[in-house]
């Protein structure tokens, strides 16, 4: 093995041993901190793969600005963050959801690429950057619209509970 795959074997453990505590964690904070681990995981994976910008923005908008947004919304609103909190008797038709999703996922991308013949180009990051600002402007923005409102929404909330 090329010390690249050793790299790659080692953040593969630490991003699924994050993801399953993400899930199995009794604690939302955890959840939270258990997530940024997972998705920085993820962002040192694409710097593995010498995609530098797609590896930044993760890291800035996932790690940084998601769970950020999601530690600042448990506080605002005062949710329970405890077992109580996470704990339910659901877990049999979650985890079979789960699968289904799994296996529909798979199916899909298995379609999708059974035939198709893997071309890795190169792109600059000032390619991806004016495909990112020129094709897909509105997504982008939509994003800010939404993540907007959560935070509005969060604050009214907060607010409300205390009057």
């Amino acid at each position: 093995m090329t010390l690249q795959e050793w790299f790659f074997t080692a953040l593969a453990l630490v991003g699924t041993v994050g993801a399953l505590r993400l899930v199995t964690s009794k604690n939302v904070v955890h959840a939270a901190l258990y997530l940024v681990v997972t998705l920085a995981s993820v962002g040192a994976v694409y710097l593995l793969m010498a995609a530098e910008f797609v590896a930044w923005v993760q890291v800035l908008i996932y790690v940084g600005a998601i769970v950020v947004l999601l530690l600042f919304g448990l506080m605002l609103t005062r949710a329970p963050i405890g077992r109580e909190a996470l704990d339910n008797q659901q877990r049999g038709f979650a985890a079979i959801v789960g699968l289904a999703v799994l296996a529909g996922l798979a199916i899909l991308v298995w379609d999708t690429f059974r035939d198709a013949e893997i071309v890795l180009g190169t792109s600059t990051t000032a390619e991806v950057g004016e495909s990112l600002f020129r094709t897909y402007i509105l997504p982008f923005e939509v994003v800010s619209f939404l993540l907007l409102a959560a935070l509005i929404g969060a604050i009214v909330l907060a607010r409300r509970e205390e009057g």
